[in-house]
């Protein structure tokens, strides 16, 4: 397991530097206010989700900060052969809350410097999950650009950055989902992914943390944004459109150095 810095004693500040929507950063090394100087050359960042739709509008929002960032794993075909400084795995339709056993990986795989969690979900068992896991951060999709590339900055600096949003909040500018172009939320999305890939209302809603009655309101309104009116068709429409999972950017990760 990788060794983390010695901690000292955690600190809650706000982020009125970082201009964050939802309130606070928890800090366990002291606090970050996003004003620490930048490193010398680009971090490189890994991105990991089984959607590539996903992976390339991080891609896109973070192409501003090329001086900063730079994205070294993009094609599922091509496994990493060096190390790099931050793996930012993206929770969109992911198994975060069924055993963490992805972000375990990335955690025990020593070419991941740093692993961060990109959320939209900050249940207190899925936060409380997570570190004990030892990510190094746990990160909101809500998040322009240049706060997470500052967030990213500090990770890599050697603290661990856990953002806080209070409630639901909408995606940053920029990123991207599939289906966004049929009119589907995030949200919506992301429960069709989970039904194209076979899972039941029970376990959408573990895995999403939202009631049976809000799953199948989300349900009841994607089936009429996409014209289905049965689980069958959405699943076949959902097959056709982009939603069945591409696993082999984490099976690179799965399979160690």
């Amino acid at each position: 397991m990788r060794e983390h810095p010695a901690r000292t004693a955690p600190g809650r500040v706000p982020v009125t530097s970082l201009n964050h929507p939802t309130g606070w950063f928890d800090t366990p090394l002291g606090g970050y206010s996003g004003s620490m100087d930048q490193p010398s050359r680009p971090l490189t960042i890994a991105l990991i989700d089984d959607y590539d739709v996903v992976v390339l509008g991080i891609a896109r929002m973070l192409e501003p900060f090329a001086d900063r960032v730079v994205i070294a794993e993009m094609d599922t075909n091509e496994p990493l052969n060096d190390a790099v400084d931050v793996v930012l795995y993206d929770s969109f339709a992911q198994s975060e809350s069924d055993g963490g056993a992805d972000i375990a990986s990335l955690v025990r795989n020593p070419k991941a410097r740093r692993v961060v969690v990109y959320t939209w979900s900050f249940h207190p068992d899925l936060v409380a999950a997570a570190r004990r896991l030892r990510v190094d951060g746990y990160l909101s999709k809500a998040l322009p650009a240049r706060q997470l590339v500052e967030a990213l900055e500090a990770v890599h600096a050697g603290e661990v950055v856990i953002s806080d949003p209070a409630g639901r909040v909408r995606s940053a500018p920029g990123l991207n989902w599939p289906g966004r172009e049929e009119g589907l939320t995030d949200r919506e999305s992301e429960i069709l992914a989970l039904i194209t890939q076979g899972r039941s209302n029970a376990e959408v809603c573990a895995l999403t943390f939202l009631s049976p009655n809000t799953v199948k309101s989300y349900i009841r309104g994607l089936y009429r944004k996409i014209g289905v009116s049965s689980r069958t068709q959405a699943v076949l429409w959902g097959v056709a459109h982009g939603f069945t999972p591409d696993h082999r950017r984490i099976d690179h990760w799965r399979g160690g150095p």
